[in-house]
């Protein structure tokens, strides 16, 4: 009855969430049935296709449907990177603003259709800005790990090219590529696609990427996420901010935060008698990650040396090395 490119094509459809391809090649096998005599045949092919479609009505198929498994093809092998992360909001340890913010477009992601129902948009822009090493890519990774699906990482650095219109038709395909296969796509530090356009030593090419980035942000109707992240937020030309569905601002961890980061980096060694006031001081101006990486390193000598436990010496000595690092 279907031919063998018009299986192959059922599949490739299918697998890349095509519905409208899908239902199109499925026609074309019901037609086939038709002519060759099967018209009981052909007509349940059609009942099941009008059934599907009504099923799916205006996209919710599209968002209950498992994401397939996918890697950038063609011109986007080489502008995405794509993982799939396991991470989950309790790998995040940050403020009360953030974890707000964050669970927010969490629960308008899962419950979109009831907003759409009522006449509304779920959060589908995110702009996370903070200072390094606070949590904002990995924000992105929990985002995904959430809501199962891919984690798209746009490399700016194949993305800007000295050909600005280039630029500007790789960002349509990059938003493109969001409307077509849903994922948490990430723009990690975009003050270098974002600049603000009275910069004095910008010119007016780049002053039109931004302008299409923007437009683009503005437009995109899409089911996936769009996440951007700066270390450097006052770079950012003011529009920018006004095309985000929201803005998440990453602080510094204070002590309660910073002492949490340590905890969950040090569970799988004894840490009974920290004089945690030292360690509290110590910890003071770093990041999450310059404290997680003091956490590795401190539990890693204290392993190694086979101490029966992790003394204050040897994590405040792993925090100072860290600040040393830092400002050097």
């Amino acid at each position: 009855m279907a031919s063998a490119d018009q299986v192959k094509a059922l599949i490739r459809s299918h697998s890349e969430g095509d519905d409208s391809q899908f239902y199109s090649v499925a026609m074309q096998v019901a037609a086939r049935a038709a002519r060759s005599g099967q018209t009981k045949v052909a007509q349940e092919l059609r009942d099941l296709v009008d059934a599907a479609k009504s099923a799916s009505g205006s996209g919710a198929k599209r968002l209950e449907r498992p994401v397939p498994v996918v890697q950038p093809r063609g011109d986007l092998a080489g502008l995405l990177a794509v993982s799939y992360p396991a991470r989950r909001l309790g790998d995040l340890v940050v403020d009360a603003e953030v974890q707000e913010g964050l669970t927010r477009v969490l629960t308008e992601q899962r419950q979109q259709e009831r907003l759409r129902e009522h006449g509304f948009e779920p959060v589908h822009s995110l702009l996370l800005v903070g200072p390094p090493g606070t949590g904002k890519t990995l924000s992105a990774s929990v985002l995904a790990g959430e809501l199962k699906l891919p984690l798209f990482l746009i490399r700016l650095e194949a993305l800007i090219t000295k050909y600005m219109g280039e630029t500007a038709s790789k960002l349509r395909a990059i938003f493109d590529a969001a409307d077509t296969t849903r994922g948490v796509y990430l723009f990690d530090e975009v003050d270098a696609l974002a600049g603000d356009r009275g910069s004095s030593n910008d010119v007016g090419e780049i002053r039109r990427v931004l302008n299409s980035f923007l437009q683009f942000l503005e437009q995109d109707r899409s089911s996936s996420l769009i996440v951007a992240a700066t270390n450097h937020p006052q770079l950012l030309d003011r529009a920018v901010f006004r095309r985000f569905g929201i803005v998440i601002d990453y602080p510094m961890p204070g002590p309660e935060i910073a002492r949490d980061v340590i905890r969950n980096h040090l569970t799988t060694v004894n840490t009974q008698g920290l004089n945690w006031k030292r360690v509290d001081e110590a910890a003071q101006g770093l990041s999450h990650a310059e404290v997680a990486l003091a956490c590795a390193q401190a539990a890693k000598q204290t392993i190694l040396t086979k101490a029966p436990r992790l003394t204050t010496v040897v994590l405040v000595a792993a925090l100072d090395e860290r600040r040393r690092t830092n400002r050097g």
